[in-house]
């Protein structure tokens, strides 16, 4: 029942929102989300100086703490198929995910990121959210996604951000208590 829910709302995306220049614009905002390369650079730029290390150890945790949890945990256990694989005659934008479905990776290491700059009272947390909810959008636009495992992605993500930002939190509390 929920899979006809979601291939219905996928179905609906791409006979009323595909179209040329979109299918151009749209693979490349997924890339950025590949592997969570743009937010690891994030994380490895704002560590990298000593007045954001703070906020850089905060987006690190929340993104091991979204492999540990997404991919390592949930896809495997849950095993979910990817949508396309119920319409072969679907022509794919970007090359076949060959990982589980559910949740999304891609949304969960996003939401992880930008919701670990939330929760620290970053200044960047707006335009992060913003990438986040776009590289979530290009997994339903590609049909690699099914809604369903975007939202799991979100909850996921916004968790490790907030598990990643109190840790950062404590740990420099206890860093500086070792200092003493």
């Amino acid at each position: 029942m929920i899979t006809e829910m979601d291939l219905s709302i996928l179905d609906w995306i791409q006979v009323h929102l595909r179209c040329g220049i979109l299918d151009h614009i749209v693979p490349v905002i997924t890339m950025l989300g590949e592997a969570g390369w743009i937010w690891i650079l994030l994380a490895v730029v704002l560590l990298a100086r000593k007045n954001t290390r703070k906020l850089g150890t905060a987006v690190a945790i929340s993104l091991v703490l979204d492999l540990i949890l997404c991919n390592l945990l949930l896809k495997p256990i849950i095993a979910r198929p990817r949508p396309f694989t119920f319409r072969p005659e679907l022509t794919l934008l970007v090359k076949a995910p060959r990982d589980f479905s559910f949740p999304s990776g891609h949304t969960a290491a996003s939401f992880a990121a930008a919701s670990a700059l939330l929760f620290s009272k970053a200044k960047g947390w707006i335009p992060a959210m913003v990438l986040a909810a776009l590289i979530a959008l290009s997994r339903l636009y590609l049909y690699v996604h099914y809604p369903t495992d975007v939202l799991a992605g979100v909850v996921v993500g916004v968790l490790c951000g907030f598990f990643g930002a109190i840790f950062a939190k404590n740990a420099t509390k206890f860093c500086k208590n070792e200092e003493k």
